[in-house]
């Protein structure tokens, strides 16, 4: 922005603002004052950090809090390892096919809402959860969650990308992910330790409560938005969107780019834990479980790559953490367990890092329906998760872990030739309508 002094529209007569100025304007005066953006230091972004913060923590929590009991749901419900981790598989898959339609809705009803909604329609699931008695409905529930935090995920960096000064979208990407991989860390250190002192449910039912908590944090202290456009949500409007994004040069890629990212973090997690349980390390589960404290880096390292893009710009900065995360897996074959822990926690602090640029970058070059375009990309990222994942199964039972290390070095290599073309792509040109 210019440094010209305006006039608010609800100012008194004769007197005049300048821009640093209405940055700092009461909440109130945000409807009627027109192209401003949230600037760090200011009470509003500190309330949109501490809000977006406790979403990303409670969703990811309530995501993954499962999965450190799936042998304890196995012995409860008499059913096979593979039939467990569907608490799981159920709610991240339903919440990929969510977010093909939950980023829509948010551009039409508007961003807070469908934000507030979600977060606790799936803590409210999630407590119901822990008194089903039924396998069968244990699944329905976790499928219910999946779905409500749909509506987070899609478009919780869609309303930074809109309500955030450009010049701090990044660093604020980065703070709320960085609580997403607080979150994703909380949900299987909480109830994988407080199993061992009461029954699983009252631990599922901790979760809930402690989601329900930070939804209505949420809904009290999220500022409105201020750049929402509401958008039709007619079939052909939405399908003229979606062939809009794919046409653009650099949409397709970034999507890619997520499938590739979320599809090497998993894998690595998914089967280190099979190769420290066998021979010659011989770990317990419990130990294999607290190496997830790797998820630790994610919360430094997802801030740290939002700051430094405002430095060196996206693509360096997104090269570099793919480049870590390469670093890390090479390090990862290696024989000590101090130096594979290192690379677990390189290749986590590589990621939450490349997935904090990555996922901003969405809102950078999708000039309209920004909610749908936040959609395709998480959807491709959860589709990582489960395509990739569930593939390095084969090349693990095949080759050991230099299977995985070869499988997950070249969709890492990959990933940074990917990074490389879209450092030399110039801005999208598609223009709201």
């Amino acid at each position: 922005m210019n440094s010209t002094r305006r006039q608010p529209a609800n100012s008194a007569a004769g007197h005049s603002v300048n821009d640093d100025e209405l940055h700092t304007l009461p909440q109130q005066n945000a409807p009627q004052v027109k192209g401003i953006f949230i600037k760090r230091g200011t009470p509003q972004f500190i309330r949109v950090t501490l809000a977006l913060f406790s979403a990303g923590l409670a969703t990811f929590a309530l995501l993954y809090c499962v999965q450190p009991i799936m042998p304890v749901l196995s012995q409860a419900f008499g059913v096979s390892p593979a039939a467990s981790s569907l608490s799981l598989s159920a709610a991240t898959g339903l919440m990929a096919i969510g977010l093909l339609f939950t980023g829509p809705i948010s551009d039409a009803v508007g961003r807070k809402n469908v934000m507030v909604v979600g977060l606790m329609l799936a803590a409210l699931c999630t407590l119901i959860c822990s008194v089903m008695t039924s396998w069968h409905s244990i699944l329905v529930m976790r499928a219910l969650v999946g779905l409500s935090l749909s509506g987070v995920a899609a478009v919780a960096m869609t309303y930074l990308s809109e309500e955030i000064h450009p010049s701090v979208v990044a660093f604020s990407m980065g703070l709320y992910i960085s609580g997403n991989s607080i979150g994703g860390m909380s949900g299987r250190l909480l109830t994988g330790v407080l199993t061992d002192f009461v029954s699983w449910r009252v631990a599922i039912a901790i979760i809930g409560v402690f989601a329900l908590i930070s939804a209505s944090m949420f809904w009290k202290i999220l500022p409105p938005s201020r750049h929402f456009r509401a958008s039709s949500l007619r079939p052909r409007k939405l399908f003229i969107n979606f062939k809009l994004h794919w046409r653009d040069s650099g949409l397709p890629l970034l999507f890619a780019e997520g499938f590739l990212l979320m599809g090497s973090f998993v894998t690595m997690f998914n089967y280190i834990g099979y190769r420290l349980l066998a021979s010659p390390y011989h770990m317990s589960q419990a130990i294999v479980g607290i190496l997830s404290i790797a998820y630790l880096m994610g919360t430094y390292s997802s801030p740290k790559a939002g700051a430094l893009t405002a430095v060196y710009g996206r693509g360096p900065v997104l090269i570099g953490a793919l480049i870590l995360m390469l670093a890390g897996i090479l390090l990862s074959a290696l024989s000590p367990v101090w130096v594979i822990f290192i690379g677990m926690a390189m290749v986590t602090g590589g990621f939450f890092a490349a997935h904090s640029v990555a996922s901003g970058w969405i809102g950078k070059r999708a000039r309209r329906a920004k909610g749908q375009a936040s959609s395709l990309y998480l959807f491709c990222y959860y589709a990582g998760s489960s395509v990739a994942g569930t593939l390095g199964g084969v090349f693990w039972h095949n080759f050991g872990w230099a299977g995985i290390t070869g499988y997950i070095c070249t969709m890492l290599v990959i990933a940074i030739a990917i990074g490389y073309r879209l450092m030399h792509l110039p801005e999208s040109k598609i223009r709201p309508a």
